[in-house]
């Protein structure tokens, strides 16, 4: 098993050259059968399309990083939290975290989004790389739990 540590630096690393647009490196943290999805929670939003994936492989995956990060705002800034692992898939170890996404406005901090990330990553020659990432982004209103029960 992957140790939390490994993962958390692999998940921060992610972030932080996904917000950068440091396309290459983002590359070199993924394994070649990569599978990502994003969607939002409720389905609802304006920009479901925008925010919609469903990739498998390096490739496919890094165009649409590509194409979904050069139509987002800069500076963006993705904050994985909470990043614990959750078990272990063959080769596999199993991590989930929140993300806690801001954005400026008018030279002020603004909340853009959070999101809860279930997520593998597998060691290989050339380190830990992500092997799965699924990207839920909150967009339902909050309510006490309780009456979600």
């Amino acid at each position: 098993m992957i140790d939390v540590a490994a993962v958390n630096e692999l998940v921060g690393r992610w972030w932080f050259n996904y917000d950068q647009g440091n396309f290459d490196v983002l590359e070199t943290l993924l394994t070649d059968d990569v599978h990502f999805s994003c969607r939002t929670d409720s389905g609802n939003t304006t920009y479901e399309e925008f925010v919609r994936s469903d990739n498998r492989g390096r490739d496919a995956v890094m165009a649409w990083q590509r194409d979904h990060r050069l139509d987002s705002p800069f500076p963006l800034r993705h904050m994985g939290l909470n990043v614990h692992v959750t078990g272990e898939r063959g080769d596999e170890t199993t991590f989930s975290s929140y993300t806690f996404v801001t954005q400026i406005v008018d030279g002020s901090v603004s909340a853009l989004s959070t999101a809860i990330i279930n997520g593998a990553a597998r060691s290989d020659s050339g380190g830990v790389r992500l092997s799965e990432v699924e990207v839920v982004l909150d967009t339902t209103s909050s309510v006490p739990l309780r009456t979600l029960t």
